[in-house]
């Protein structure tokens, strides 16, 4: 038998989850006390059970904690494989040393992600220097692709979408999605100067002016590289340009700014619970999580 256990913030996508897979959900709570320390406390699994922690790690510091406190209490307690949904997965753009003594805080959050779950279901995540998500994390690893129902919402929102990918990072994505929709794309180049500071420079678009620009990427965070290729795009075209992504991250005051520029509409996976998640990819993770808990199960009794 499998249970669901959602982390906090994660309760509406493991409901999808219980819906799509048939499994049983089970309760976990995370107390916090004046001083600063947690207490979590999860309904006890049947010995031999398979537990399913939920949990997307965005702002993910004061997540991870609870995360392991939550995962090693329900191996102690029975559980026999103990497996993470991380639909959003955190640090992934941080694997180099890009300046002496720097962490390279991808290949620490694989090691520990192999310290504490049996196998992992996560969505997109951003693999730029390592070519594979089993050089991060060595057990199971099931990826999920959102290209299919980015696409799918593109087609049912946008007429004649010429797709726009900020930088050369994009370029999987909007040639995905591209061929999926029989629709022109295009490639920005972006030079990085700071976290919030990036240049963008745009390819001719006078062939497509009454197409309608869909900014794509994986990622918004800070909203820079989204905003000023945005910023670009307005000079050139009438449509209102509409933004894209898989995960919708969003760092402060982010959204506001996309939404200053007059953006015609946002949309993002919910991978992340905001307000701009219109884009459910619930059915494909439960799918990747069936399949997960299937192996598992066959390696047990094969």
């Amino acid at each position: 038998m499998t249970l669901i256990y959602a982390m906090p913030g994660n309760e509406l996508f493991a409901e999808l989850l219980m819906q799509h897979t048939g499994y049983g959900r089970a309760g976990l709570s995370v107390h916090s006390f004046p001083d600063g320390e947690t207490r979590v406390t999860v309904d006890t699994p049947l010995k031999g059970e398979q537990a399913v922690l939920v949990c997307s790690l965005d702002r993910p510091d004061p997540k991870l904690w609870p995360l392991a406190v939550a995962a090693s209490t329900l191996r102690e307690l029975g559980a026999r494989r103990v497996i993470l949904v991380a639909a959003y997965l955190a640090y992934m753009r941080q694997d180099a040393r890009f300046h002496p003594g720097e962490a390279i805080s991808a290949k620490l959050l694989g090691e520990w992600l192999d310290n504490h779950f049996d196998a992992l279901v996560t969505v997109d995540p951003h693999l730029h220097r390592y070519h594979s998500l089993n050089q991060i994390y060595s057990r199971d690893a099931r990826l999920v692709h959102a290209a299919g129902a980015l696409a799918a919402w593109i087609a049912s929102h946008v007429e004649r979408p010429l797709l726009v990918g900020p930088d050369d990072e994009s370029r999987q994505w909007v040639e995905a999605i591209a061929n999926l929709l029989c629709a022109p794309s295009v490639i920005a180049r972006k030079e990085r100067h700071g976290d919030r500071e990036v240049t963008i420079h745009l390819p001719e678009l006078g062939r497509w002016l009454d197409h309608t620009p869909v900014l794509l990427d994986d990622i918004i965070a800070s909203g820079q590289t989204m905003l000023q290729t945005l910023r670009s795009v307005c000079a050139y075209t009438t449509p209102k340009p509409v933004c894209a992504a898989v995960h919708g991250v969003f760092a402060e005051g982010a959204l506001d700014a996309l939404r200053g520029e007059g953006v015609g509409d946002i949309a993002t996976t919910n991978s992340i619970a905001t307000e701009t998640a219109h884009i459910d990819i619930s059915m494909q993770v439960a799918e990747a999580l069936t399949a997960v808990c299937n192996i598992i199960t066959e390696r047990r009794w094969g």
